[in-house]
């Protein structure tokens, strides 16, 4: 089997299951919840089974270990502590840092983890070598009692075998045949647990036993079995009698059966085996690279759909209007559902950051409660794959340098649990993600010290500054306050990267601080939706377009309405003074004033800012295209697109307004 065509769906299952056992090992290590046990059990053996399956055995091994600790959780044999959690999120780290090695081309056998394996078996002990050493007597009627001992008056032994498949085993019935076929070479089975229709149907776990009748010896039988592929461990013993009545046959075969199967549970594993093609029909994985060839495709036939329009406008026939507006209806519930196909939650970047929290935090001795909000908010595949590092560093930077140690914060008159917030949400035509802790704040002082310092700016430049302005000079390439350097931070590296990628990816990155009280940063991302609504305006003969996600409304202002108000002009908004900004000027271009003319009023959270402009075109579906790296790092432009007539017109990043 070439397993290269399934290892995209393997990756993606296994950082499915990566992410449920993070989720459950977090709630086990809060709650006890013995439901966390199981779905970390079920997670742990599904990745071990495709692990062995594929190939990748150091895996496969690692999570052998785990299921075998958990198993005597849920068994009641052992109860989960520290070690166990302590050792199951390293095994969880390890296991990350395999697959990740599998996903860049090699074996996931990159890690180390002998000492991780150490630690599953000094929590496991003895428990499960001897579970697998002790075989159950069987318990016989009078009938199968009686065959046995006609056979041993004529040469025969009765031996009981106690077999266990391995646990990659993919089809545990063909297994079980192919023994019982080696059997029928030296003997006679005369009864099985559970019985031969159960092992058909793989209504059975990885053991089964044999009642069987042989000449040869136990280290013959042994040995036999023990050659068919896939049969992990084969334990041979002279059969000892235990009678039972007739009407008991059933109870006392199921007490016996090993492993032991509750009657519930089996019945809620069918259940779900009944249910799974179901939900497997409902979903199919797509190649991203499809998707974007779809969206291409889709955005030059939007740009063509206003060509249609412009051109239906001009002929002025119903019957051409009519068509046009049904394609206009069509293609928007198109496009509503191209875009949804790229549009992803969050809460696949935040899922990992609940147990690097509670590692980093324990390495360096802290309490720290991580709150997640907005984790549902939908964001652009491309930009999720991108922002999770960035995140990661602002993340690690707030527990290192902004949250103070238990005894600090208690001194203060704090908690000795500090609060990290992580919050996402929807702001216009962006994605806004604020990471916010209650801690020290940043010391501005320090920060202006040592960019004096450093040469970074002047005297007069620092005495001008605000605080937040002083403080954002930690994004500077090889700027660092920390007076000593840790694994964490403290080498001048980490946030200048962070800074560099937001902006890569169109983003912005702000942060306030109050010493004492803590810091927020903010990080601004576009949708980056291909296709967007928009406001198209006219400044002197240039056309524009404003996302219609910022725009809030539109109306007629007469010169006279407008008002100065800190040497700004603003105008009476709902008895709000709102600023304006006329685009012309901002663009320089030359245009002639008009003694009332229209203002787009946008927003921004709760802040306001009225454009200035020529005239309103209308409202219409544009395709944004990117400027390129000649032309980035243009103020209040976020991109441009093509009209229907095929001229050019830049599209006004609202946000820069403010």
């Amino acid at each position: 089997m070439d397993v290269n065509e399934y290892l995209g769906l393997f990756l993606d299952e296994a950082q499915e299951h990566i992410q449920s056992v993070n989720t459950q090992l977090l709630k086990l290590e809060q709650t006890g919840s013995f439901e966390a046990v199981q779905e970390i059990f079920r997670s742990a053996h599904t990745l071990k089974g495709m692990s062995a399956t594929m190939g990748y055995e150091h895996v496969a091994n690692l999570t052998h270990e785990m299921e075998s600790a958990l198993d005597l959780v849920r068994g009641g044999k052992k109860e989960s502590n520290q070690l166990l959690l302590d050792t199951m999120f390293s095994a969880m780290e390890q296991i990350e840092e395999m697959i990740a090695n599998i996903e860049s081309g090699g074996s996931g056998s990159n890690v180390d983890v002998g000492a991780t394996v150490k630690a599953f078996q000094s929590f496991i002990g003895q428990e499960e070598t001897e579970a697998v050493e002790a075989v159950s007597p069987f318990t016989v009627d009078l009938y199968t009692d009686s065959v046995v001992e006609q056979a041993k008056q004529t040469g025969f032994e009765a031996f009981q075998l106690s077999v266990k498949l391995s646990d990659a085993v993919v089809l545990k019935a063909a297994r079980a045949y192919m023994v019982f076929d080696r059997l029928q070479e030296l003997g006679e089975v005369v009864r099985t647990v559970p019985d031969t229709e159960a092992i058909e149907q793989e209504q059975f776990e990885l053991s089964f036993e044999v009642l069987f009748l042989s000449q040869e010896s136990a280290e013959v039988i042994e040995h036999a079995v023990s050659q068919v592929s896939e049969v992990d461990r084969v334990h041979v013993t002279v059969f000892t009698s235990e009678h039972e009545s007739v009407p008991e046959v059933a109870a006392s075969a199921e007490a016996v059966a090993v492993p032991e199967v509750k009657p519930q549970p089996s019945a809620q594993e069918a259940e779900e085996v009944k249910e799974q093609p179901v939900a497997q029909a409902k979903t199919i994985r797509v190649n991203l690279e499809r998707i974007d060839r779809l969206m291409n495709l889709f955005e030059e036939f939007i740009i063509d759909r206003g060509r249609l329009e412009r051109l239906a406008d001009e002929v002025g026939q119903p019957e051409l209007n009519e068509t046009v507006e049904k394609i206009k209806r069509g293609t928007n519930e198109l496009q509503s559902l191209v875009l949804t196909l790229r549009m992803m939650p969050i809460e696949q970047v935040f899922n990992r950051f609940p147990r690097m929290v509670r590692s980093v935090a324990k390495d360096i001795h802290k309490k720290v409660q991580l709150d997640i909000t907005g984790a549902e908010t939908e964001l652009d595949r491309t930009v999720i794959d991108e922002i999770g590092d960035p995140l990661v560093h602002l993340i690690r930077n707030a527990i290192d340098h902004g949250i103070e140690l238990p005894e600090v914060r208690e001194q203060a008159g704090k908690d000795k649990q500090g609060k990290l917030s992580l919050r996402a949400y929807h702001g216009g035509n962006r994605v806004f993600i604020e990471i916010e802790d209650d801690g020290a704040g940043i010391n501005v002082d320090k920060v202006r010290a040592k960019a004096l310092e450093r040469g970074v700016l002047t005297a007069e430049e620092a005495a001008a500054m605000s605080d937040n302005e002083l403080a954002m000079l930690i994004f500077a390439p090889g700027f660092s306050t920390a007076d000593v350097v840790t694994d964490l931070s403290g080498r001048g590296v980490g946030l200048d990267v962070v800074k560099n990628k937001i902006e890569s990816l169109g983003g912005v990155v702000s942060l306030e601080t109050v010493v004492g009280q803590g810091t927020k940063f903010q990080v601004s991302l576009p949708l980056t939706l291909s296709i967007i609504s928009a406001m198209l305006v006219l400044a002197g003969d240039e056309t524009y377009a404003i996302p219609l996600s910022s725009i809030l409304e539109t109306t007629l202002l007469d010169e006279a309405d407008i008002l100065t108000a800190h040497r700004e002009r603003v105008f009476d908004f709902r008895g709000q003074l709102v600023p304006l900004v006329y685009l012309k000027e901002m663009f320089g271009i030359d245009a002639e004033t008009k003694s009332q003319f229209p203002v787009v009023v946008v927003r921004k959270g709760n802040k306001l800012v009225g454009v200035v402009v020529n005239d309103l075109i209308g409202q219409q579906e544009i395709v944004m295209k990117p400027l390129g790296s000649y032309l980035e790092g243009i103020p209040a432009i976020s991109g441009a697109t093509i009209l229907g007539d095929g001229r050019v017109a830049l599209i006004v990043d609202s946000n820069d307004l403010f």
